[in-house]
């Protein structure tokens, strides 16, 4: 691990005591739990994980159409208006 030094301020600091004491935790664990939570939503998901989601998606909703693979490009332009 690398050693970091943080300035938090005092409201800061009394929470972060308090919640770590609540659940047993250091406060050095929460910091890095929280930076991990940070660097998650701000990378947002993995390639892998954006394609295991649009094969979970494919098939799964119906049109009713029998031509949308031949005429998807004119059933978009329809759609959003060009």
């Amino acid at each position: 691990m690398v050693r970091a030094q943080i300035q938090l301020s005092e409201k800061q600091a009394k929470q972060l005591k308090k919640l770590a004491a609540a659940r047993d935790e250091s406060v050095s664990s929460l910091i890095r739990q929280a930076v991990q939570v940070f660097i998650r939503v701000d990378a947002g998901p993995d390639a892998g994980e954006l394609r295991d989601r649009a094969i979970a998606l494919a098939g799964k909703y119906r049109s009713g159409k029998k031509d949308v693979s031949a005429r998807h490009d004119d059933y978009l332009a329809k759609d959003f208006g060009k």
